[in-house]
Formats: C-alpha cells, structure tokens, sequence
C-alpha cells in the first residue's frame, strides 16, 4: 500500500476525531496504524467502536513515551507496511483530501524522501484560527534549516509524509526529550540529498490546545533538548558541502546558530517562570549546565514579568 498513518494515542478526548478524518480520506489506499501507549484512558472502547479492515491496533505493555515521546513514534513506525509514513497526533485532523494531495506531490517530485503541507492552526473546538506561512514547491535543507532558525517557519511533525524506509534505515524519529525539535530534525536528515518538497494547500489541521507537551512538559527536559539539537546542528554543519550556493547558505547558518540556539533558551526560561524570585532559585544554579549566562537569566525573567502584567492590565 501507498500510506501508513500512524497515530501513537494516549489521550482520548479528541481521538475519533482524529480516527474519522483518517477513515473519510478521499485517497484510498492506506492502513491505519493505533499504538496505545499504555494510556489510563478508554482508548479501548473508542477502537472497538470501529469495523474497518484499514485499523491495526497495538497495545503497549507500558507507556514508553512520557518523557521519551520519540520512542512511541518510533513504534508506530515499526509496524508501517506502507511506502510512505504520517505520524499522526491523536488531537489533530487532516482534511479529506490530504491523502490525494500528498500522492499528487509524490507523483511530482519522486525522489524526495520527505513532503510538507501548509496547516490549518484550530482551537480545542475545531474552529479554524489561522494558517501556516506559503513555502517554495521545493527547497533545499540548507534553505530549510536558515528560514526555520530565522522564524519564518511554523511546522509540526503531522504535516510531514516520509518515505518509510528511508526513515527507518536512519534510525527513525530523531530522538530527543519531549521530541523537542525532533521533527525539525528528522526532516533535515530526510532532505539532505533530495530535498523537501512542499505543497501550499492546507490539508493538515492542528488542534491547539492545553494538552499538548507544547504547553506542558518538564522545561529542563526541554532545555536538554535544546542542548541536543544545538549539537546535532553543529555536527551537520560541519560536513563538507558541495556547490557555492550550499556552502555560502551553510556558512549563514554557523553565524546565526547562537543566536537562535540562545533565544529558545531565553524562550523556555521565560515560559516556566512563575515570579521573578522562584524563577531565579529555579535557574541561577543550572545556569551553566545549560549554557546561559546571569544576564540572560535576568532578561527572561523580566520578560516574562513584563508580560504578565500585560495581561493583568488587558
């Protein structure tokens, strides 16, 4: 078969949702795979709810995604028998048509290893709120890499289709706590020699909501994962590359990566601070193992001070 739609469930609340807009697809020829990763929620009865011979449904003994999201990707993905792979979050939908679209894209460019599809961004109830920015039908990863680092770019890991062995002979989903930049990543591994090619339809959609690890999740975990891309993007860049356009978009990227690797640090400081005190006690002693300095500390915190009385006077 063409597809394998992967969904590692472990919330149920928005679950057939994201099931039924798998199963109303206008494109056909897809599986369906579910990994329970030991949710304590009635994932069951939502599955036994379906007669359809797409649906394969896998149980994990334990959970193994808590803190290690990646690891249940990965799972998912083991149990793919389709060419091409869509890891689903099992909050989010995709439009009927997102199926024909990506197989129409394939159909274009078929030696790419990974395809990207604008997003529509909705709230908890599924009303739409806005979209995802346009990119270039195909782009090189250098070019990726300097526009996501640059904030032009807003993705998740649902609107990426990848080849199924391609992804797996790497070692699947690049691993890192909470899979914090795990999806930039994996698609920069997935586009260095063919590239990415894009379509500006929006046929993914993104529940935004208080679940997501996105507005949860343990913030030095994701402090070390930011440590890990910030390595993994310092190995990459160190390759040898060919061409003057790739070297001199390579070469851009070293000058901005502190930069951007500092920012998202200021970022998750910022977004964990509860007061300007507790903030301090949290962070001035692991300031160093993190690799940020006193005044930096000092600037998210008054960031995030800032902002919270924003709020209060609006």
């Amino acid at each position: 078969m063409k597809f394998t739609v992967g969904i590692p469930a472990y919330k149920a609340k928005f679950l057939k949702e994201c099931i039924d807009s798998v199963l109303c697809q206008t494109y056909s020829d897809f599986e369906l795979v579910i990994v329970n990763d030991a949710s304590p929620e009635n994932i069951d009865d939502i599955i036994s709810s379906y007669d359809n011979s797409s649906i394969r449904y896998y149980k994990n003994e334990k959970n193994i995604g808590s803190a290690m999201v990646v690891q249940n990707w990965n799972r998912c993905l083991d149990y793919a028998e389709g060419t091409y792979f869509i890891l689903l979050g099992d909050d989010d939908k995709m439009t009927p048509e997102y199926l024909e679209e990506f197989s129409n894209l394939i159909g274009k460019y078929p030696d790419c290893n990974v395809y990207h599809c604008r997003s529509i961004i909705m709230n908890e109830e599924a009303v739409p709120l806005r979209l995802t920015e346009p990119r270039p039908e195909f782009e090189r990863v250098y070019d990726s890499i300097l526009e996501r680092m640059r904030g032009h770019r807003f993705f998740f890991i649902s609107d990426y289709v990848f080849h199924t062995q391609h992804l797996k002979s790497n070692g699947g989903f690049y691993a890192l706590p909470l899979a914090w930049a795990s999806d930039d990543i994996t698609s920069y591994i997935a586009s260095e020699k063919g590239g990415i090619a894009h379509t500006n339809r929006p046929v993914f959609m993104y529940r935004q909501s208080r679940f997501t690890i996105s507005t949860t999740g343990d913030v030095f975990l994701k402090m070390e994962a930011i440590l890990g891309e910030e390595k993994w993007l310092k190995a990459f860049l160190n390759k040898d590359v060919e061409g003057f356009r790739d070297r001199l978009l390579r070469d851009n990227i070293k000058l901005d990566l502190k930069k951007f690797i500092q920012k998202k640090k200021i970022r998750t400081i910022y977004a964990s601070v509860e007061n300007l005190v507790t903030g301090f006690v949290k962070w001035f002693p692991v300031r160093k193992k993190y690799g940020f300095t006193a005044i930096e500390l000092l600037y998210a915190l008054l960031l995030s001070i800032k902002e919270k009385a924003k709020r209060s006077y609006e």
